[in-house]
């Protein structure tokens, strides 16, 4: 029998979200309901409002989310009613090309509910990233569903859905920093700082944050930056050399993701260092380089998708350095904010008064 709840949802592009009742039908085979407990406030779900990354409206918003398992489909078996789990929007099929290589976290065919949740007139939404959790329950695959422990605290781990994993992983994954590395990262919202904080996890031992508000820098400094730039001022390129006994960085981080932060990047870091782009671009962006540099320079080029993770093995991972107090997950919850609030949220990411606004229900 489907259930009404509360949602939030965006109708048109640019037009503030609205909070209203949606329908969330009974699961089918490989779909779960979950009682939603938190979720993250990501630029992506703003990027939905303002139409940039499809028309297909109306969305419902959130992805970043924790919550309970409450009902099951036929034929789920790796949850059950009561897991405590964190949502990833990268729930692999095991199947594709990639996952068969033994490289699921690039999997090709990730799932999501096959069924739609609908408003009352029988509208279909589009939920984020196939999750939908501004939402008191919400409808996805049961493999978009991570048991982690329930000691965790639901507004921290549930952060791990999506932004502070794809700074964690940009650093500990694509960008493979071990120890003794030198790190730089470049946009401290919080995807940057979350690289931070996978560097120092990693035993990088100088790390050099970059960014234009010194707010920001503050914050990266607490995540264990132990040098930071502010680029207003200073050019990032000579600071992060500076740092690094003139060379440039072993990792290079670009978390804004724009073509002058990206050629700031690619020489900003060490011969053949890494430079490692998480932060998302729009269609429209174009880099030109010496294709002698790129040759000359050596190294590895890369783009971090969801910080390269297995959710199945990163998120418990993860939710037990933070029980062990080693990952401080607290520090990227800014504000916790009921659901009628997000409008105000996305202003107050904009103006980057916050690394993150959760919704607690």
């Amino acid at each position: 029998m489907s259930q009404e709840v509360r949602g939030v949802i965006s109708r048109s592009k640019g037009a503030p979200v609205e909070v209203t009742t949606i329908v969330v039908p009974d699961p089918g085979p490989g779909e779960a309901i979950v009682r939603i407990q938190s979720c993250g406030v990501c630029h992506t779900d703003l990027h939905y409002r303002e139409g940039g990354i499809n028309d297909d409206y109306p969305f419902l918003l959130g992805h970043e989310a924790a919550g309970i398992v409450e009902q099951v489909g036929e034929g789920v078996t790796d949850v059950a009613p009561g897991d405590f789990v964190v949502l990833n929007w990268r729930a692999v099929c095991g199947d594709c090309r990639a996952c068969r290589r033994g490289r699921p976290w690039y999997c090709f065919n990730t799932h999501n509910a096959k069924q739609r949740m609908t408003l009352t007139d029988g509208t279909e939404l589009t939920p984020a990233l196939g999750i939908g959790a501004f939402a008191e329950k919400t409808l996805v695959h049961a493999g978009q569903c991570t048991k982690v422990d329930p000691a965790a605290r639901p507004a921290a781990v549930g952060l791990l859905g999506c932004g502070v994993m794809a700074g964690l992983g940009a650093a500990m994954n694509t960008g493979n920093v071990t120890r003794g590395d030198s790190v730089a990262v470049i946009g401290c919202g919080g995807v940057g700082d979350a690289a931070v904080a996978g560097a120092v996890l990693a035993g990088a031992t100088t790390i050099v944050a970059v960014d234009t508000d010194s707010r920001k820098l503050d914050w990266a400094r607490k995540f264990g930056a132990t040098h930071t730039v502010n680029a207003s001022d200073t050019d990032p390129v000579e600071a992060i050399r500076a740092a690094t006994g003139g060379f440039g960085a072993d990792v290079v981080i670009d978390a804004v993701g724009r073509p002058e932060t990206w050629q700031q990047a690619f020489y900003a870091r060490d011969l053949a260092g890494t430079v490692v782009l998480v932060g998302v671009p729009t269609p429209q962006m174009r880099i030109e380089l010496p294709l002698l540099d790129v040759f000359g320079r050596g190294g590895a080029l890369k783009s971090s998708w969801y910080g390269d993770c297995l959710p199945s093995r990163d998120f418990p991972m993860l939710t037990e350095l933070y029980l062990q107090g080693r990952l401080d997950l607290d520090a990227f919850v800014t504000e916790e904010i009921a659901l009628d609030q997000v409008e105000n949220a996305f202003a107050r990411m904009h103006h980057g008064d916050v690394l993150r606004s959760v919704v607690v229900f």
